[in-house]
């Protein structure tokens, strides 16, 4: 696939990265010069630095051959500008445009699309449904959510002395009854595609695959069993914060009268009544949030005020989740209120440096942002059949949805003959109505959708198995 990618900052260089070590062909578009000429040390690909909303560089970057555009600058309105400008030389483009405006967003789903723009991709949106997810699920570690299927994907630290610490995985079946699969182990930096023979040890952390309603079950035996969660807090009242709060609130019986944020927005139902409370040190923005949630406490404070912590008994939430902009102060405030005695805590940080630090001191869920919103456009850009893509991990290892077409080489195929050169596994079958962890004797089929976990550098062996048959 040749991509032109228009931006160099995080997002635009973590999904050239990628790309590149796809074997895709990729040109980068970036008219800052300081950018441009960081992106052209670190990146195998053609860095030019001049104007995305230039024609002239657009078809330098080879726009006559692309199949896909993703403009990614901080400008919502250059990014469509960009994709219409491409439109108006190559119609039939894949144009994928990141925009924060809700309207934007809006009228592209209600009616025809915007200067020709395929997808648009909201990073606000895609990080707070991230974040609703954990806390739906007791925000004990990552979830993974798949449409349409009762399974989900869920990673927590085993923690010393628990049933999982020096678990043989052949031993696995013996102390988990439920159906579920350990699909891969973080250890010391590296990300492993377990087998038999593999033992669990603390600190490891565990990807496992199961059914929603015994995911709490499997956590509480690798030590960290479900709490209630009631009172909860937001730092930081921005468009993450309130993206949040609002997911919190509608569909309760605290915020019934809420419009919702958007009509795909995923409905969050509350396990139990919860209480939120919002902290915000800039009082215009405060006025305006109380102003939005009449039932959340809005508190005009400072949240690295330690006198502050104490006086509004902030110390006994049973979740913080820490969303300002910046990400140094999330994990300082997620870490403090945890030494304090909050129970749980999520932190928003920029991208995946900061993940396995935080992770390691303490924080519960870490949500790298930008590569919330890189996995979203990978999702949009895979090839035919491609349902999704979720990267986990340190990112070397990929979830990948994919719909099995009539014409794909691998029908019919055992799945015991089913092998990736970089190492992979088929995890979860999803047949009608019917989900599935396949066995050995589990035949590829038109029209299974499938989710297996591969490593980086396995893209042209699923192409190869997966797209037409030559």
């Amino acid at each position: 696939m040749r991509v032109i990618i228009v931006g160099a900052g995080l997002v635009g260089t973590q999904l050239a990265k990628y790309l590149v070590q796809e074997k895709h062909d990729v040109s980068l578009i970036e008219s800052n010069e300081e950018r441009a000429r960081h992106a052209s040390n670190r990146l195998d690909c053609l860095v030019l630095h001049d104007g995305g909303n230039s024609l002239s560089a657009l078809e330098e970057a080879g726009l006559d051959k692309a199949d896909a555009l993703v403009c990614v600058t901080d400008s919502d309105e250059v990014n469509m500008i960009i994709c219409g400008l491409a439109a108006s030389r190559q119609p039939g483009l894949l144009k994928i445009a990141r925009v924060r405006n809700d309207d934007y967003v809006r009228l592209n789903k209600q009616g025809p699309r915007i200067l020709g723009i395929d997808y648009f991709v909201h990073p606000d949106v895609e990080a707070a449904r991230t974040v609703l997810d954990a806390v739906e699920h007791g925000a004990m570690g990552e979830i993974l959510s798949f449409a349409n299927t009762s399974y989900e994907l869920g990673s927590i630290d085993i923690a010393k002395n628990s049933a999982f610490d020096g678990l043989a995985l052949r031993d696995f079946r013996s102390l988990v009854k439920a159906e579920s699969l350990v699909t891969l182990l973080e250890r010391g930096g590296e990300s492993i595609l377990p087998s038999g023979s593999t033992t669990l040890t603390q600190k490891d952390r565990m990807y496992i695959l199961a059914k929603e309603e015994d995911m709490s079950g499997i956590f509480a035996l690798a030590g960290r069993p479900e709490k209630p969660l009631r009172k909860i807090g937001i730092v930081g009242g921005g468009r993450i914060g309130s993206l949040i709060a609002e997911g919190l609130l509608k569909d309760s019986g605290e915020g019934k009268n809420l419009p919702p944020v958007f009509s795909f927005f995923k409905a969050f139902i509350p396990k139990s009544l919860r209480r939120v409370i919002m902290i915000e040190k800039d009082y215009s923005l405060c006025k305006e949030l109380a102003a939005r949630f009449p039932d959340a406490l809005v508190l005009n404070e400072d949240i690295s005020d330690e006198s502050f912590v104490s006086e509004e008994r902030i110390d006994d939430l049973d979740l913080i989740i820490t969303a300002t902009a910046n990400q140094e102060l999330n994990m300082i405030a997620a870490l403090y209120l945890k030494s304090r005695g909050v129970q749980r805590a999520i932190a928003i940080v920029t991208g995946q440096g900061y993940t396995a630090i935080a992770r390691k001191l303490g924080v519960d869920v870490v949500l790298p942002r930008q590569s919330v919103v890189v996995d979203s456009i990978l999702s949009h850009l895979m090839g035919e059949g491609i349902k999704g893509v979720h990267r986990i991990g340190d990112g070397s290892v990929d979830i990948i949805e994919i719909e099995i077409s009539r014409n794909a080489a691998v029908l019919d195929t055992p799945l015991t003959q089913f092998h990736l050169s970089q190492g992979g596994l088929v995890m979860l079958v999803q047949r009608g109505e019917e989900s599935f962890i396949p066995r050995g004797d589990y035949t590829f089929t038109e029209k299974d959708h499938i989710i297996l976990i591969a490593k980086m550098g396995s893209e042209a062996d699923l192409e190869r198995l997966f797209g037409p048959s030559s």
